[in-house]
């Protein structure tokens, strides 16, 4: 036979209070856990059937057992039941449907009871010792930790924040960062999730924010928010762009950064295993962030399209390898940081596109205005690059180009609009061959040549349109980026399917539009319904006629 074992007041006391310091937990979370112990303890020895309960007093430690019983008339459940005639000796004045208390003395726990109390005290203990973790580090997303590498496990490594571990996974790494056991590093807590075996702490040394985050401990002004930065971006172990603006014109932002020879970015560069940093002056012009995010190479010409999001870069011949960068390094980090795709070209390239774009549009507008070569070229000039816009621009502003007048310009206006009219005919024969109901044509911002676009793609009815989703019908277009070679030919990366755009991305609608034109043709759905709701009731009222005829007849 098991020899019992017994602590006495002092000692359960004792063993509460050093395993809630050692785990840093609240006591009562222990003392809960001894209760819930000892009751599992009882039931074995009474029977699980016993509802069972424990009290532990955490001052003075006096232990009290009961068993709750319901009073009943006729007992059906011994364990859980009493009637009302032994009630009366557990509780005077006890009635039906009381629920009384019926004192149990305490029990001696055997080697195998005692161990199943302790099971259950650290399963408690240690639960209340993950949530307190999480508790500790669910808040603290965004900010830079140190720790100690306790292993390296696949790759990832596992760090030792003290009263919890944390993972570097391995994009989440400076690449050829070697990581020794018992080292300390400092990461990026980047998010924190919870798991069953606890708080699950990601860090990282590969994000932006983790150098803004070091930049900020090495100059006192980004931390009292003098001076801020407003963009980062980064190939890790290699070379970053921040970009920082002066809340105090008095401060030079990029030379408080670098600090006295140096000594402040060198801080940085140091944490980051030699990783180049280019600090860049922020600008809210767009144009003149580019150049300076491009830096060291330098930019003749900057040229914006804010409906494509692109920007156009003319650089010198011999800036071009240094504006782009190894691998494309310089550019591709230029464009993380404006926000912008970028594309270089040569002053060469953007001469031969400039000169072919003059040369198509001029021709265009020689054949649809039935206008000489010279007065199709002065238009271009002036910046016209569409029928649209001759047609539609204010008649003063056509008609103050010098060589034309007033009249000239009400004719060229007269012939824009009657071009425009002929490419809609042109178009609308095309989409009636193409079998494109006119019920499409009737539906907001949706011209003719959009229609033969939809009709090419096998969109003829408003069902057809109906089913697309928003970005079926209006995605852009991504342009798989170039990958330049100096010294030989222009390549582009294959397209991939999530580069393909809407069926009508060319045509840059906006996404409210877009809604609008799917709302649009799905609104016959909706009055399908409603004519439907009104047939079966007008169905159902002669049947429940013949009904109640029948039923008067019996």
């Amino acid at each position: 036979m098991a020899t019992p074992i017994s602590a006495n007041k002092a000692e359960l006391l004792a063993i509460a209070t050093a395993v809630a310091s050692e785990k840093m937990i609240d006591k009562a979370i222990v003392i809960e856990a001894m209760e819930e112990a000892i009751q599992k303890a009882a039931r074995a020895r009474y029977g699980a059937e016993n509802d069972i309960r424990a009290k532990l007093d955490p001052l003075t430690g006096d232990l009290r057992l009961w068993r709750v019983v319901e009073v009943v008339e006729e007992v059906e459940d011994y364990f859980k039941q009493v009637d009302v005639k032994q009630a009366e000796k557990l509780q005077p004045g006890a009635v039906l449907g009381d629920y009384i208390v019926d004192p149990l003395p305490p029990v001696d726990l055997g080697r195998i009871d005692a161990q199943s109390a302790k099971q259950v005290i650290f399963q408690k203990v240690r639960d209340a010792e993950r949530e307190r973790q999480f508790e500790e580090f669910k808040d603290r997303a965004g900010e830079v930790i140190t720790g100690v590498i306790k292993s390296v496990e696949f790759g990832h490594v596992i760090v030792n924040l003290g009263r919890a571990e944390g993972v570097i996974r391995r994009d989440q790494q400076i690449p050829r960062e070697a990581a020794r056991t018992g080292e300390r590093v400092r990461a990026l807590i980047m998010k924190v999730e919870r798991n069953n075996r606890g708080p699950q702490i990601f860090l990282s040394r590969a994000h932006p924010d983790f150098m803004k985050k070091l930049f900020a401990q090495e100059v006192p002004e980004i931390y009292d928010n003098i001076i801020e930065i407003k963009a980062a971006a980064r190939d890790p172990g290699s070379r970053a762009k921040i970009g920082v603006i002066s809340r105090d014109s008095s401060i030079d932002p990029v030379g408080a950064c670098v600090g006295m020879k140096g000594s402040r970015v060198q801080a940085v560069v140091q944490e980051l295993q030699g990783e180049k940093i280019d600090i860049i002056p922020w600008s809210e012009d767009t144009a003149t962030f580019v150049v300076n995010a491009l830096q060291p190479a330098t930019v003749s010409r900057v040229v914006l399209d804010e409906d494509e999001g692109r920007i156009e870069v003319v650089v010198p011949d011999d800036q071009l390898s240094l504006a782009i960068g190894r691998r494309g390094q310089n550019v591709r980090l230029a464009s993380q940081l404006t926000g912008h795709q970028i594309d270089i070209m040569t002053e060469e390239e953007a001469s031969e596109k400039r000169s072919k774009e003059f040369a198509e549009r001029s021709k265009m507008f020689e054949e649809e205005l039935d206008v000489d070569e010279t007065l199709s070229q002065l238009l271009v000039a002036e910046g016209f690059a569409e029928l649209e816009e001759v047609a539609y621009v204010d008649l003063a502003e056509l008609a103050g180009i010098e060589g034309f007048d007033e009249e000239l310009a009400e004719e060229l206006q007269t012939r824009a609009r009657e071009a425009i009219e002929r490419k809609e005919e042109s178009y609308r024969a095309t989409r009636r061959e193409l079998g494109v109901e006119d019920d499409l044509a009737e539906l907001p911002h949706l011209t003719e040549e959009m229609l033969v676009v939809l009709g090419k793609a096998g969109i003829k009815t408003l069902d057809d349109l109906a089913d697309l989703a928003t970005d079926e019908l209006i995605a852009k277009k991504r342009e798989a980026p170039r990958r330049r070679n100096p010294e030989g030919p222009q390549l582009r990366r294959p397209q991939r399917p999530e580069d393909k755009g809407g069926v009508l991305g060319l045509f840059g609608l906006s996404e409210e539009q877009g809604n609008e034109i799917i709302m649009a043709a799905r609104a016959h759905w909706f009055e399908d319904e409603e004519e439907a709701a009104p047939s079966a009731a007008a169905e159902a009222e002669p049947a429940s006629e013949e009904a109640a005829n029948a039923e008067s007849s019996q």
